[in-house]
């Protein structure tokens, strides 16, 4: 649960800035040193009065710098989450720069000198870095495209990759959300990474594959969306009308989303999925997913998941 919590808060976070106005805060004073590991969720813990981005990015820069610490290693739903998160409040604060110099140090020393653990942590660090740089520099990072180019060494000849399949979904149950990240990272990466011919033929890869292999859920299918708006190509204006018209129908009358209505997974506990109610994964991917589509934020759609988000 504080794994999917802390996924909540990485999209509530770029949602929320993405669908209001900016807002700047101080550096909370979070460092590797410092930092106190967040408690365990509890079913009683009150509910807040009001939405504290001060607090969620506090919430942030505590988790991720206790997996650094604790872990010393990098997950899609943590610290890699964390590089997308992060800057969309402030990217000037010590715990981001040392959340940062770690991605940087897993590319330059350790795989040198160890290689990746997966295929699956070359495209995830490539995107969270490239990512990354977008929301800050507006420049790439030389270890990002060292991390780009090093994608297209790990690209199996069908244009796929190999992902991690634990049985995690929705990020680590299948190889189709693995190509979609990594479409996401060339289209995201500045300087024009994309126009790069390592780049164009790896991403001819991936449009193969995309073909060959249909979205296995509607959460893969809005992946495709959000990639969509860096890689045009990657879907027809019907299926992006489809993909769209599909998000807002599941729209809840409280104006969330539930995670469990987009896809088929099966709970480890092995009980039935709760598709009745809004959270806050399901909601703020969603939103973001429908944003980056160029739905407006004054669509009540938007503005019902926005509120949505601020009270919950």
């Amino acid at each position: 649960m504080r794994i999917l919590c802390f996924l909540t808060i990485s999209f509530l976070i770029p949602c929320l800035s993405f669908c209001s106005p900016a807002a700047v805060f101080a550096d909370d004073g979070v460092t590797l040193e410092s930092v106190v590991a967040p408690g365990p969720n509890q079913a009683d813990e009150p509910v807040a009065k009001e939405l504290s981005l001060e607090k969620a990015a506090h919430f942030l820069d505590s988790a991720a710098l206790t997996w650094q610490k604790d872990r010393k290693c990098f997950t899609c739903h943590t610290n890699f989450a964390y590089l997308y998160a992060r800057p969309a409040i402030s990217a000037d604060t010590t715990a981001h720069t040392q959340v940062r110099a770690f991605a940087e140090d897993l590319v330059q020393t350790r795989w040198a000198n160890e290689g990746p653990r997966w295929d699956a942590e070359v495209v995830a660090a490539a995107a969270a870095l490239a990512f990354n740089d977008a929301a800050t520099t507006g420049k790439l990072h030389a270890t990002s495209r060292t991390a780009l180019d090093r994608m297209w060494t790990v690209q199996k000849e069908d244009g796929g990759f190999s992902w991690l399949k634990c049985d995690w979904p929705p990020m680590e149950s299948d190889d189709h959300y693995g190509v979609t990240l990594a479409a996401i990272a060339v289209g995201v990466a500045p300087e024009e990474y994309a126009a790069t011919p390592a780049a164009q033929k790896g991403m001819e890869g991936i449009r193969r594959w995309l073909k060959a292999n249909a979205p296995p859920t509607l959460h893969h299918q809005a992946m495709l969306l959000w990639a969509n708006s860096y890689v045009p190509d990657l879907l027809s204006v019907e299926e992006k009308a489809k993909t769209i018209q599909q998000l807002t129908a599941l729209q809840k009358p409280d104006g969330g989303w539930a995670l469990a209505t987009l896809g088929d997974w099966k709970r480890g506990d092995d009980l039935q999925q709760d598709t009745e109610h809004s959270d806050g994964y399901g909601t703020g991917f969603v939103l973001y997913a429908l944003r980056r589509a160029d739905v407006s934020a004054s669509d009540d759609v938007i503005r019902n998941g926005v509120k949505w988000l601020r009270s919950n």
